[in-house]
């Protein structure tokens, strides 16, 4: 048996516990251990906060979160409408742009944010806390997916195993 949801929410800071929540109840009923509840429940936390904080403009109020149980395996997409990730350049570009436009972020990069820093930790956390992480652009628009996959693990007795 598989589950899966998808839910568009509005670009703001109360939404990312209303995506947590619905994730773990998901979980809890479907029996998935409860650490693994937590690890991704942080993970898809942090995702969520970055499409609230970096995910487009005025004009663009939602992003989308879905998520897949299929076997033994749980993945999560954040999709949102902001600038995307930019592809890291070499030189400087001939131009600075002229518009008001929000600069694309730079593709995520495996080294670590430095202890410090106020922010940039959210998808450190979500690399150290799931199986498997991609950062991509979304093909033919604007915006970021961010999406990650993690092994379940279930609690004795639980109902989702036992229904494949």
């Amino acid at each position: 048996m598989s589950i899966w949801w998808s839910l568009h929410l509005r670009r703001e800071a109360a939404s990312v516990p209303l995506a947590r929540r619905l994730l773990l109840g998901t979980m809890e009923t479907a029996g998935v251990d409860p650490d693994i509840c937590y690890d991704l429940s942080v993970a898809l936390s942090e995702a969520c906060a970055n499409a609230v904080e970096h995910g487009g403009d005025a004009a663009t109020e939602d992003y989308r979160v879905t998520a897949f149980i299929d076997g033994d395996t749980c993945r999560i997409e954040v999709t949102d409408s902001g600038p995307g990730f930019r592809r890291p350049q070499t030189s400087a570009p001939p131009h600075p742009p002229t518009d008001r436009a929000p600069v694309p972020a730079a593709v995520p990069t495996p080294t670590q944010a430095p202890a410090y820093a106020e922010d940039g930790r959210g998808l450190f956390l979500i690399e150290a806390l799931t199986d498997h992480v991609r950062y991509r652009n979304r093909t033919g628009r604007r915006g970021a997916v961010v999406s990650f996959d993690k092994i379940l693990k279930w609690r004795e007795g639980a109902a989702l195993p036992m229904a494949s």
